[in-house]
């Protein structure tokens, strides 16, 4: 058996059962798969992963390992595992896998180093956990290292600082940046696997509820969206004018933190930053608040803060934990102010992660074949992959589209047509 440390080998089978109920929504990254089985552009690659090890996860795996590379996979959040799937990579489909829902933080580190102690050609992160120890710590492992591939905002957000201060060692492809992940990824499954967490953590009715969502980036959208549609009453804080400007016209009540803090029953942040929901917010939260983040990691909010402020605490259900104040009032933080869609629910729905990891089989392929022309610094995903994605999903579902005429085409090209 394949190097791993899972919690229950023995769990193998209901993780089978699941990769294939979750595999049946995602055409595109099978049709890449049997593409992947023939060509074998990826043979020899070391592939290091740390990504959410859920059914999706394990579809992508299975592709890149039917394209001839060899893989190692850890966890790119505690809580987000799933341990049957864990269990079914290592028994069943051959991929070393170190992963366990509620690992310590330093069973999480020590899963990273067990996929760098690998040697990967190619790291493939899910917030940049990855490169951060092999530029910090690991150095001794970032020389055979050709390229890599991010998964999310978080992520590329550091890597992109890496590049500004010019200690990026190896080229990096942004899947997050592409269309048919951030539009589809970011906003549809964000915005419904979020409610969902919230749902099965909470059993509370979203109707009537003031739903208060830190960010209008694309997951913000989405989760202002899905929350809108339970019938809430969505109010959006921002930083951003512009986005501010866009969560109005889209029908949205936006203002300060300072302000929302007061107002709202249930609280979602989605921002990618530090302290969003600070200390001088708990203390005006009404009794009973809500508070959840969807963002990668659980620093948006102030979880010491909301601990010295409390006079007692206690898990009153699974991922539900309450902090008495010193005014009597109640805050509820779900799922350790971790992703609340991993944690408390099963993340995306397949038929988005079928985009999202069709763009990270496409991009180890491209780093592959161009690693050697390829400049230290953080790329988006070319325009031609992104395109190629788009019409095998719209040939999945059956949709066809028009193309242009020469006619039209010349005309589009052209300067001389006038009014």
């Amino acid at each position: 058996m394949v190097d791993h440390h899972v919690k229950d080998i023995g769990l193998a089978a209901a993780g089978v059962l699941r990769i294939e109920w979750a595999e049946k929504e995602m055409p595109v990254l099978a049709l890449i798969r049997e593409r992947f089985a023939r060509e074998k552009p990826l043979r020899g690659v070391r592939i290091g992963a740390c990504l959410h090890v859920t059914t999706e996860t394990a579809s992508l795996m299975r592709t890149l390992a039917a394209g001839g590379a060899e893989l190692a996979l850890c966890a790119s959040n505690p809580l987000s595992t799933q341990d049957d799937v864990a269990a079914a990579l290592v028994v069943e489909y051959g991929v070393p896998t170190f992963a366990i829902k509620g690992e310590d933080r330093e069973t999480y580190y020590e899963h990273i180093q067990r996929v760098i102690d690998t040697r990967p050609h190619l790291t493939m992160d899910d917030g940049a956990d990855v490169v951060g120890l092999l530029h910090a710590e690991r150095t001794d492992a970032a020389d055979g290292v050709i390229g890599g591939t991010e998964e999310t905002t978080t992520g590329v957000i550091r890597l992109k600082s890496m590049e500004r201060e010019g200690v990026l060692r190896y080229p990096i492809v942004a899947v997050n940046e592409a269309m048919t992940k951030h539009m589809f990824d970011n906003r549809y499954g964000t915005g419904q696997s979020t409610i969902d967490g919230i749902i099965r953590a909470t059993n509370r009715l979203i109707a009537g509820k003031v739903v208060v969502i830190a960010g209008y980036g694309w997951c913000g959208r989405g989760v202002a969206m899905r929350a809108k549609g339970h019938g809430a009453d969505v109010v959006v804080t921002e930083v951003d004018p512009l986005r501010a400007l866009e969560a109005v016209m889209d029908g949205y009540r936006v203002m300060p933190m300072a302000e929302a803090a007061s107002e709202g029953d249930i609280f979602v942040t989605a921002t990618g930053d530090i302290n969003v929901i600070r200390k001088e917010h708990f203390e005006v939260m009404k009794d009973g608040a809500i508070v959840a983040n969807t963002g990668h990691f659980n620093v948006e909010i102030d979880i010491p803060a909301l601990e010295s402020l409390a006079v007692s605490r206690r898990a009153m259900r699974p991922f539900v934990e309450e902090f008495v104040l010193p005014n009597g009032r109640r805050v509820y933080l779900l799922a350790e102010g971790r992703l609340i869609n991993l944690a408390a629910a099963e993340g995306h729905p397949s038929s988005v992660m079928d985009m999202s990891f069709a763009n990270q089989a496409l991009a180890a392929e491209y780093l592959v074949k161009h690693a050697d022309t390829l400049e230290k610094r953080v790329y988006e995903v070319p325009r031609e992959i992104d395109a190629e994605i788009a019409r095998l999903k719209l040939s999945s579902l059956a949709v066809n589209i028009d193309t242009l005429t020469p006619e039209q085409a010349e005309y589009l090209a052209g300067w001389k047509a006038g009014t």
